[in-house]
């Protein structure tokens, strides 16, 4: 039996101490998210920098919530509790249900995990059940690791419960110590390791589980004499030496416990969530064309069906329908792709809704408010604001459509432009079913194309167009025969052959 094997069957038992079956008391979940993150060296607190579109923050917060908590306590430092309490109160920043759950506790001074918890218990005063223990800074921990622990905690009546994890390299995290029947006897942090303790590689993960007559030995926690802190990790002693049950049991690989100290290690995490996020889409039905050259945030969906080609970066609550095909260099904020779309090369799609079978670029952009309907095109640098085009519409070349409402099977020519700001106010523009817009036509807003007309190219449209009109705006054409010859001096010869000439006789004579 190897000694990682040993560890895991040993942790298994529990001594006959004052503890007993814990059936479905109360619960609530404590989040650690005091730290200062002074090695981030930013300004914006650590737990809400963004791991694959969300607050680091969030994802303990979701896998805290799993449980179904009747209470939620973040522990804000003084720095950061500003910042922290307004983004968890945004829509967005916290599952739905949680947001309406959630108090927050200030840490008025950084001394420790166990001063942290401290204060924590102070929202929960009269509470009387469980209490959970995350770590704000812990983005891959899974939901169904908590749920493991809770469940080993509840299934050998602990009254003090750690998950451990066998750590590759454990010199930074604080080494679980056990007595020789492989029970867990208490936590040696990395300052206070001595040569006997050099060998353990399982270590703390930061994820506890606490009953009340554990939580009441907080207050008993001494101060570390090297750091000045009050520790979390010491809880296990009081607790063992009280005569309580404890547990420690490996629960999840090393990766669920990494914690984000500075931006390297935000870029790692972030690399491992969000293969994670590719894997399960593939699992589901969705081929990635490169799977290491994807970028999906965390609220992206993807139908069975979908293909994504190399350096596609989905981002938000972005939602793409079955049977899609998204091209390379594509970005996608917000929005919904509806099935059977193909979005072309190097298009910029936010906050916008694109219909059945439609297609999109390459290099189109659609700006927040776009509805795109069934079967319609949007093309080479075309540019949608704000506006709906409808059924079997095509806007293929070097347009701006802003602020408009575009009908079914619409025509719009290259060059064309809804002129919708006046300088002071937006107004919008009407283009009614069956409309042809020639090439290079701008339509002043406030404007409407009736039904079924057409606007020649190279037109000015400031008045309304009635149905089945031809709109015409053109300053008339004038050929004033034989200036071109005049302007030569009267030589027949065209002007770019004169030239080329004139500088191959002068580049001989540079030679000579």
């Amino acid at each position: 039996m190897t000694a990682d094997r040993k560890t895991r069957t040993q942790t298994q038992k529990s001594p006959s101490k004052r503890g007993g079956s814990h059936g479905p008391r109360p619960l609530a979940c404590v989040i650690l998210a005091g730290g200062l993150g002074t090695r981030m060296r930013s300004a914006l607190p650590k737990v809400l920098h963004t791991v694959c579109g969300k607050p680091m923050i969030s994802y303990p917060l979701s896998a805290a919530w799993g449980l179904r908590p009747q209470k939620t306590v973040i522990v804000t430092g003084v720095s950061s509790h500003e910042d922290i309490t307004r983004a968890l109160s945004t829509a967005g920043d916290a599952p739905e249900k949680t947001k309406m759950k959630l108090s927050f506790a200030l840490q008025r001074e950084a001394l420790g995990t166990g001063h942290a918890l401290l204060t924590a218990m102070k929202e929960l005063k009269g509470f009387g059940g469980s209490v959970v223990v995350l770590n704000g800074d812990f983005p891959l921990i899974t939901p169904g690791t908590v749920r493991k622990l809770l469940g080993l905690h509840r299934r050998h009546g602990n009254s003090v419960t750690l998950g451990s994890f066998i750590a590759q390299d454990p010199g930074p995290y604080g080494r679980i110590v056990r007595d020789s029947a492989g029970l867990p006897e208490r936590i040696v942090e990395k300052t206070d390791l001595t040569p006997a303790h050099e060998g353990i590689r399982e270590v703390n993960s930061g994820l506890y589980v606490l009953e009340p007559e554990a939580a009441d030995l907080l207050g008993k926690i001494e101060k570390n004499r090297t750091k000045k802190e009050y520790y979390l990790t010491d809880i296990l002693a009081l607790a063992r030496a009280t005569g309580l049950r404890t547990g420690a049991y490996p629960i999840a690989p090393e990766q669920e416990f990494a914690g984000v100290n500075n931006f390297r290690e935000l870029c790692m995490a972030e690399s491992i969530m969000r293969r994670r996020i590719v894997e399960g889409l593939m699992e589901n039905g969705v081929r990635f064309v490169n799977p290491g050259s994807a970028f999906l945030d965390a609220g992206v969906s993807c139908a069975p069906g979908v293909v994504i080609y190399p350096n596609v970066h989905l981002q938000g609550s972005t939602s793409i329908g079955k049977g899609c095909i998204i091209y390379p260099n594509v970005r996608i904020i917000d929005s919904v792709i509806r099935e059977g779309a193909l979005v072309l090369d190097s298009s910029v799609i936010e906050s916008s809704d694109v219909g059945n079978d439609s297609q999109i670029g390459p290099f189109a952009h659609l700006r927040p408010g776009s509805v795109i309907r069934r079967s319609a095109k949007i093309g080479n640098f075309v540019e949608i604001k704000k506006s709906t085009i409808g059924e079997g519409t095509k806007a293929m070349h070097l347009s701006y459509i802003g602020d408009s409402s575009v009908g079914n099977s619409v025509n719009i020519g290259a060059g064309t432009i809804t002129c919708n700001y006046d300088g002071v106010n937006k107004h919008r523009t009407v283009i009614e079913d069956g409309v042809f817009i020639g090439s290079d036509s701008q339509l002043v807003a406030p404007v409407t194309i009736k039904r079924g007309s057409f606007v020649a190219a190279g037109s000015t449209i400031t008045k309304d167009v009635p149905e089945e009109s031809l709109a015409i705006s053109r300053v008339e054409q004038k050929n004033v025969e034989g200036w071109a010859r005049k302007k030569r001096g009267g030589s027949k010869t065209a002007p770019g052959k004169k030239m080329a000439q004139g500088k191959t006789r002068g580049t001989t004579r540079k030679g000579l």
